[in-house]
């Protein structure tokens, strides 16, 4: 197959990678040029093991190249669009999508497929359909088709999930569906289940809601523990040995391209609701304040002027050993503490326009906020770090620290037990 893949950020230039080692010829559009030149050099501009090697060798190959010309795609059998959905006041954005399929239906010929694989509200990739029937003269399900595939992956794995997790695919008829499950058994190897659009949109934020009221659960867990003197992570550890209980991780909060958005995505198109989603929600993105007001407390209690202070952040991006800084709870937390101290300081090892090194973030420094799990700051030297710092004082909002560090006024999101 000839294929198109429109948008190659973290989810569509991996997918394109895969169906063009799977044999297919792809060609990428991005609106980013110097994206597209850092491309076809070999290079990627995400973090993603592999990534680099897998992109060298399908260039060579000649299967893959990245354009910014929207008429490179003519001549193209399958669409797949992987564009982002962003929020704007909690509502989603949608012109990425229809701009996307407006430029299908410019270029796009009879029989051709369509895949959305962005996540979108129930009811979009059907809304899209009709906008393609209206621009194109075509009807789906004869002369063109159309689905939802929505991508299940997480950051850090993506080349092994693409392959073996289950997809969802949902179909506007059921042949696209059909065809869909066709194209992406070309490297998929675990179960694929097929459906109807509208529900496989719903599945795919279904499974990023759950998991996001777990984490609200989780957080509200710790900070009840914090006033009962527990160990939330103890605590959650054993009652994770019922086997009909999963309590997931409290934190900073819960960042990422898809938990902290598909809850309101999910909510975007309904005439009612109970409430609970939007709850959670509030509770997750109140999880910033959370580690300042441990911050404050640490400074109240060792009289530090909080107008001449020193904060180092330790990780900008929302999950450990990424680049991502897509909603990262740690970009609000050092909004909320600009203006409030001296200086912040920030320092995360797979980000540019950080400190260079850690020594240089920390050194005079009042206190340390982790608030990204990088591997690197499960194993600190934190005897070193302190005589480095002007006062030793460390908020944990990961939960990574096993055992408060000697000389350090340690507090930690859920550990009320020091």
């Amino acid at each position: 197959m000839k294929i198109g893949v429109i948008g190659l950020g973290y989810i569509g230039l991996p997918t394109a990678i895969m169906f063009a080692s799977s044999g297919h010829q792809v060609v990428g559009l991005e609106i980013r040029e110097d994206v597209v030149r850092k491309i076809n050099s070999g290079k990627a501009h995400i973090i993603e093991p592999e990534i680099n090697e897998r992109l060298k060798a399908v260039i060579a190959e000649e299967r893959f190249y990245a354009t910014t010309r929207p008429e490179d795609l003519r001549g193209v059998n399958v669409f797949i669009v992987c564009v982002q959905t962003p929020l704007v006041d909690d509502k989603p954005d949608l012109s990425y999508v229809e701009n996307a399929i407006r430029t299908i239906a410019e270029v796009m010929d009879r029989g051709a497929l369509v895949v959305i694989e962005s996540t979108v509200p129930p009811g979009t990739t059907v809304k899209m359909a009709r906008l393609l029937e209206t621009l194109s003269g075509m009807r789906e399900g004869i002369d063109f088709y159309v689905a939802h595939a929505p991508e299940r992956v997480m950051p850090g794995r993506i080349f092994r999930e693409l392959v073996y997790n289950s997809r969802i695919i949902g179909g506007v008829s059921h042949k696209s569906a059909i065809l869909a499950e066709r194209l992406y058994r070309s490297f998929v190897k675990g179960e694929i289940y097929i459906t109807d659009a509208t529900t496989a949109e719903m599945v795919k934020l279904m499974e990023n809601t759950f998991r996001d009221v777990n984490i609200a659960l989780a957080n509200e867990f710790a900070y009840l523990a914090q006033q009962y003197g527990v160990n939330v992570f103890e605590a959650i550890k054993l009652a994770n040995t019922h086997p009909r209980v999963n309590i997931h991780v409290p934190g900073i909060g819960v960042g990422g391209h898809c938990l902290p958005k598909d809850p309101y995505l999910l909510l975007s198109n309904a005439k009612k609701e109970f409430g609970l989603i939007r709850l959670a929600r509030r509770i997750n993105e109140g999880m910033p304040k959370i580690a300042l007001a441990l911050l404050f407390e640490a400074f109240e209690q060792l009289n530090i002027d909080l107008a001449t202070s020193i904060v180092t952040i330790l990780g900008l991006a929302y999950k450990g050993d990424t680049d991502d800084t897509r909603n990262s709870p740690a970009l609000k937390l050092r909004e909320l503490l600009e203006g409030k101290v001296l200086e912040v300081r920030t320092y995360d090892p797979y980000i540019r326009g950080t400190h260079n090194s850690l020594e240089d973030a920390v050194k005079g420094s009042d206190a340390i906020i982790i608030a990204t799990d990088h591997r690197e700051f499960k194993n600190l030297d934190w005897d070193k770090i302190g005589k480095l710092m002007r006062t030793k004082v460390l908020i944990d909002g990961r939960g990574i620290i096993d055992r408060p560090p000697r000389g350090f006024l340690f507090k930690g999101i859920g550990r009320g037990d020091v």
